[in-house]
């Protein structure tokens, strides 16, 4: 499908949970043109049986929003409990978070993925030992790194896109006026 057929009101687009064609979702929705205001590289094209599954469910618009404000609320009341309980919130947080960066990349190849899917993942896995153990791994600072990792990850996005022109890794085209 060309770039200019992967708008937001495409039949796809209809039948995709989270995209009923409003202009928040066209905004707002990864992996077509007007993702973001055009930050975000169009889908590879869905080769395999878990690719068209992962399109199918992976969240797009709305529900991406939503689940991104969920991971917040789990990462803000993670830092209100104390012990076990508190990082065990940081680490599904986090895990919540890097599954989705890690999925988001397979299908779209943005830059800043790979450095959140992994670093958001790596803070899950060190905040579940220390849940495990019952106390933190790194002094209880699991909520600044998870925002350190968030800033690393754009700031990488950024010089790639300066770099090479485009924010997608992996055969991705430049997208002017970005």
């Amino acid at each position: 499908m060309s770039n200019a057929n992967m708008g937001a009101g495409t039949p796809a687009d209809a039948a995709r949970p989270g995209s009923a064609g409003t202009s928040i979702d066209a905004l707002a929705d990864c992996c077509c043109p007007q993702g973001l205001w055009g930050w975000c590289p169009a889908a590879l094209p869905a080769t395999t049986s878990r690719q068209r599954l992962l399109d199918r469910v992976l969240f797009r618009g709305t529900p991406a929003v939503l689940y991104f404000l969920a991971v917040a609320g789990l990462l803000a009341l993670g830092g209100h409990l104390s012990g076990r309980a508190g990082l065990a919130l940081d680490g599904v947080a986090s895990l919540a978070a890097g599954s989705w960066c890690a999925l988001n990349f397979w299908r779209c190849r943005q830059a800043h993925c790979v450095v959140s899917g992994a670093g958001w993942w790596g803070l899950g896995v060190v905040a579940a030992i220390g849940a495990v153990r019952g106390r933190s791994l790194i002094a209880g600072h699991e909520q600044p790194v998870f925002l350190a990792i968030l800033l690393v990850a754009l700031a990488f996005e950024c010089g790639w896109r300066l770099a090479r022109g485009t924010n997608a890794i992996g055969g991705g085209r430049a997208r002017p006026g970005c």
